[in-house]
């Protein structure tokens, strides 16, 4: 069967050639990395291009200019998989904030699920423990306030390790998601839900990274609480089928 790994990148030289021999060391079979790298200006682009030769066949590069973002990252990513025949796909950050040998467990669950998320809020998940106790808060918060507004059964809303079946990508509408940054993460997991796939919420630890400066602004914050409620009326279209 075969797997994709979607990572997109800006800025991530430091982190980007650890984490793909991270996961090839998983021995993952027939497995193949796209970096989906947002013209970076440290030359994460350039060290793409040298692991594509190094792990020649298996890993892909896509070349975007300029700062786009996350979400149109994933969607281009993953049309990009699903062309190449991905039968499962995994989306995960560069910074190892998510765990690669955590890879394994999502596969292993989409047995059972058609999307397979790492959840810090389920039972055996936290988040670092050198986190401010307000960064925790807002994080804490952030999810409480997606999850209660769309009415979702999932913990997890925001998190951005998950695993999906083909099926699952080709049977949302993908082609309305307009959300960037977190909102991005909790729209997908909306859709998902409204359109009737089952959802399963594995524990992880999300570390801080220790390599690289982080993408998360205010304005992607300010971004995702809006967002919420634009979501919430934008796929009233979909609610017949929860």
């Amino acid at each position: 069967m075969k797997t994709s790994i979607v990572i997109p990148t800006y800025n991530e030289k430091e982190n980007l050639p650890l984490i793909v021999d991270s996961l090839f060391e998983l021995k993952i079979p027939d497995l193949q990395v796209l970096v989906v790298d947002d013209n970076s200006p440290d030359g994460t682009g350039d060290i793409a291009e040298k692991l594509k030769k190094q792990y020649s066949g298996a890993v892909y590069v896509m070349h975007r200019e300029g700062k786009k973002g996350l979400g149109t990252a994933y969607l281009e990513g993953f049309k990009f998989c699903l062309d190449k025949g991905a039968e499962q796909i995994v989306q995960m950050d560069a910074d190892f904030s998510h765990n690669p040998e955590k890879v394994i467990s999502l596969l292993e669950g989409l047995k059972e699920k058609d999307m397979v998320l790492g959840s810090r809020y389920v039972p055996g998940g936290s988040l670092d423990e050198r986190w401010a106790f307000w960064r925790k808060g807002l994080s804490s918060f952030g999810n409480y306030y997606a999850r209660v507004i769309l009415r979702m059964p999932i913990l997890d809303v925001t998190g951005g390790f998950r695993a999906w079946r083909r099926d699952t990508l080709i049977g949302i509408p993908l082609n309305r998601v307009r959300s960037q940054g977190y909102a991005f993460q909790v729209e997908m997991a909306y859709i998902t839900h409204l359109c009737g796939y089952k959802i399963k919420e594995i524990p992880i630890y999300f570390a801080d990274r220790t390599r690289g400066d982080s993408k998360m602004s205010l304005n992607i914050q300010i971004e995702a609480a809006r967002r919420v409620w634009s979501i919430l009326y934008e796929y009233k279209d979909l609610k017949n089928n929860e």
